[in-house]
């Protein structure tokens, strides 16, 4: 990249590798707050990678000239070999022609036919909370968001054992992958350690048990009205369906997508819930009030918009996706800024929703900032990504996350034995050590 992009060197990189393999993004924020907006670092071999809050680029990039911007390998090439060649680690007509197929399953008629299902899992996941006891809610929250895209998916025809399986296998490949990313001069060592050997191996065994669950689906001539039943009469222009390999594909990244971003966000959200009753309070007026003014549960997300608040600001403080990266296809040019070809760009979402430049008291915790919903700060404001590559399933995931808050906050007093909320960046932003007490409430 040309004008005198601020650079971090491979010394200082390779200086601070074990604490950006552990969390990377104090040392991002002390680079952003040092050198602006913009830097770079050199990460060796010739390579370097631009980091950006710039929320104007972002959206130049994400939105305005997006054609000119893929995926970068880490998501087409890396994360692909585990999950596979779907809509998200796809490019180009691929891409268009997967999403135009799928996009209808994902429209808010089609989803409100899931409600029940995805309200029944919830209230049974969240029967595993043990009232009065410290607890961790994390594995709470990721086995309801788990059940919830199988339901979804299966309509409970998926064995636990199946489920169980799958579920350890999305997780390890992700713990796999940030290895391979964050040590990059230890892959050769992965290679003759055996240890991608052996995560492909796992990857191997989630297809087979999915082609298994795909196979019998087939064979039972059943309509289920679920995410495969839809995925499976979807269609292309030409009037063909999706082989067996992109159909595991596509549901490889619904687990991946569609489970791990929903259970981060959940967590933190009540994590900071537990540090804010009045919020609590207000959300359980709202509940009331809307089941009291709904006849069913599509009318009743409509009447929760403080509850979709308190979750669109947990967002923009932990967002799941907390960076996006692109690559251009041709040079560039953004306000006096030369883009070379080729560029290796990556917006940092969690230091956008944190700048100064857009939110007041941007660290502080506030969902009256949301009261007109997300679409006043959508220039800087990216939950679910921008653009038409932005997630397929943001409406699935806020509909199950509003159901998810409106049950826990209606059965219980959210309580933190500590203020501190820990994260933990892999691909996604997770959380760590989210230890919550909970206190039933009197009905």
């Amino acid at each position: 990249m040309k004008n005198n992009i601020p650079t971090v060197s491979t010394f200082q990189f390779l200086r601070n590798a074990n604490r950006i393999l552990r969390n990377p993004l104090p040392f991002h924020h002390e680079n952003f707050e040092k050198f602006g907006d913009i830097f770079q670092i050199n990460v060796g071999f010739g390579r370097k990678i631009v980091f950006c809050r710039d929320a104007r680029l972002a959206e130049y990039v994400l939105q305005k000239n997006q054609k000119n911007y893929h995926k970068s390998n880490i998501q087409t090439k890396e994360m692909a070999k585990y999950i596979g060649h779907g809509l998200l680690t796809t490019d180009g007509e691929k891409w268009r022609k997967q999403r135009r197929m799928i996009q209808p399953a994902f429209h808010k008629k089609q989803l409100a036919l899931l409600l029940q299902t995805v309200n029944f899992a919830i209230k049974a996941e969240l029967d595993k909370i043990q009232p009065g006891k410290s607890m961790d809610i994390f594995p709470v929250f990721n086995d309801l968001a788990f059940q919830t895209v199988v339901q979804s998916l299966f309509s409970g025809v998926a064995s636990q054992q199946e489920i169980n399986r799958l579920q350890y296998i999305t997780e390890a490949a992700q713990k796999m992958l940030v290895k391979e990313l964050r040590q990059p001069f230890k892959r050769w060592w992965f290679h003759v350690g055996g240890k991608i050997k052996h995560h492909l191996e796992l990857t191997a065994e989630a297809r087979e048990i999915l082609k298994k669950i795909v196979a019998e689906r087939k064979r039972s001539g059943k309509k289920y009205g679920d995410l495969l039943d839809m995925l499976l009469e979807a269609r292309y222009e030409d009037g063909n369906g999706m082989d067996e390999e992109q159909l595991i594909d596509e549901i490889l990244i619904l687990f991946t997508a569609g489970h791990e971003t929903t259970s981060n966000a959940l967590t933190f959200i009540a994590e900071l819930l537990a540090g804010q009753p009045p919020v609590q309070e207000k959300i359980l007026e709202e509940v009331k009030d809307a089941k009291g003014n709904s006849s069913n549960l599509f009318e009743f997300l409509k009447n929760c918009p403080y509850t979709s608040a308190v979750i669109e600001e947990g967002m923009r403080l932990y967002p799941p996706v907390y960076f996006i990266d692109r690559v251009n296809l041709e040079e560039d040019q953004f306000e006096g800024l030369t883009i070379p070809k080729g560029s290796s760009l990556l917006f940092s979402i969690f230091e956008i929703h944190r700048h100064r430049d857009h939110w007041k008291d941007p660290e502080a915790f506030n969902p009256e900032r949301f009261a007109e919903g997300g679409k006043k700060h959508e220039p800087y404001y990216y939950p679910f990504g921008a653009g038409p590559r932005k997630c397929i399933g943001n409406n699935f995931a806020m509909y199950e996350m509003v159901l998810t808050v409106a049950e826990l906050v209606s059965r219980y007093k959210i309580l933190a034995p500590s203020e501190e909320i820990e994260i933990l960046p892999l691909i996604t932003l997770k959380p760590k050590n989210a230890v919550l007490k909970f206190s039933p409430r009197c009905s």
